[in-house]
């Protein structure tokens, strides 16, 4: 894959609050194994190469276990994740498919069981920023690490 541009040299200015606005959320006060289940799974269902890696970085340095990334994609048939963790994933897939689902009563009643007013509102707030960052990056074709050490070789 050929990457169309860099999308943080070709506009630098507009890029800056879109980078404040992500590590102010991620210091938000939300667990930070359930912030990466999150945003690597809005990254599985949109396809974004460049934040999975980054994603699955993240979750391995706040200690995530493998079979928990490997199983994400089948949260809903395994039993190693929480009823909060759950309802934070339900929630993210719901919105990251907001067209098709409408963001259902159903899921938000399970996510307001297991979150704060607030809490929802974090939340809600990475899976809109995770869902914008894959669309840039998507959109300009940014390249993965893993890509960039391949191509060099």
């Amino acid at each position: 894959m050929k990457p169309r541009l860099n999308l943080l040299t070709a506009a630098p200015a507009v890029l800056q609050p879109w980078i404040d606005l992500a590590q102010k959320s991620l210091a938000s006060g939300l667990e930070s194994k359930l912030m990466a289940l999150v945003t690597m799974r809005i990254s599985q269902i949109n396809g974004c190469a460049f934040c999975l890696h980054f994603h699955l970085d993240e979750a391995r340095k706040h200690g995530e276990s493998e079979d928990r990334l490997h199983l994400l994609s089948a949260w809903r048939e395994s039993a190693i994740y929480s009823e909060r963790e759950r309802a934070a994933l339900g929630w993210a897939e719901a919105l990251t498919l907001i067209a098709q689902t409408h963001a259902p009563d159903d899921v938000y009643e399970t996510l307001r069981r297991h979150f704060s007013a607030e809490e929802q509102v974090k939340l809600t707030s990475i899976i809109c920023q995770t869902n914008a960052w894959n669309r840039f990056n998507i959109g300009f074709r940014s390249v993965h690490p893993v890509e960039e050490k391949k191509q060099a070789a």
